[in-house]
């Protein structure tokens, strides 16, 4: 279903038929306000018809000649190459391309031997040292006991501490 503004829009283009035109002018509230503006739109647009035209292309003849000129010239560029065989040369050679694809992965494989270079792993570490080396203070937590249980296969250790009230200030600090 077309909205109000469908339908007069419709209406003064006169692209109603008989019977959508009827019905809508029926549903118009003042029809002679409603034609004053339906011909006053008509003026409207007849007089930017008239005025609105769009100006003649000056120069015309000048412009096709600089096409062509144009094209001529591109297309005696071109003779050369089509007669060499139809190959164009570029600075991008196969040769080249080969020799920059080779630098850049030596280039990467020497980055990456560096930057992912590993040092080997002491069997400790300084933090599991430090564990070890720490005592749970019997005043602050008289029935704390602490177990550590290691893998050095898979490398993990594990500190399991039960009863502990809290944790000394100094360790905290680390």
């Amino acid at each position: 279903m077309k909205t109000f503004e469908e339908k007069w829009t419709a209406w003064v283009d006169d692209e109603l038929n008989d019977a959508e035109r009827a019905e809508f002018e029926a549903s118009l509230d003042d029809r002679g306000a409603a034609e004053r503006e339906k011909s006053q739109a008509h003026k409207l647009g007849a007089l930017l018809k008239e005025q609105l035209q769009p100006r003649a292309m000056g120069n015309e003849e000048f412009f096709h000649h600089q096409l062509r000129e144009r094209m001529a010239a591109e297309s005696k560029q071109s003779a050369p190459a089509r007669a060499a065989g139809g190959a164009i040369r570029s600075w991008w050679t196969i040769r080249r391309l080969l020799w920059t694809g080779s630098a850049s992965l030596a280039a990467f494989a020497v980055c990456t031997f560096f930057v992912l270079r590993q040092q080997p792993q002491p069997d400790q570490s300084q933090y599991l040292t430090q564990i070890l080396n720490a005592q749970v203070d019997p005043k602050v937590s008289p029935y704390a006991t602490v177990s550590i249980f290691q893998t050095k296969q898979d490398r993990v250790t594990v500190l399991w501490v039960d009863g502990l009230k809290s944790l000394p200030a100094d360790y905290a600090a680390k």
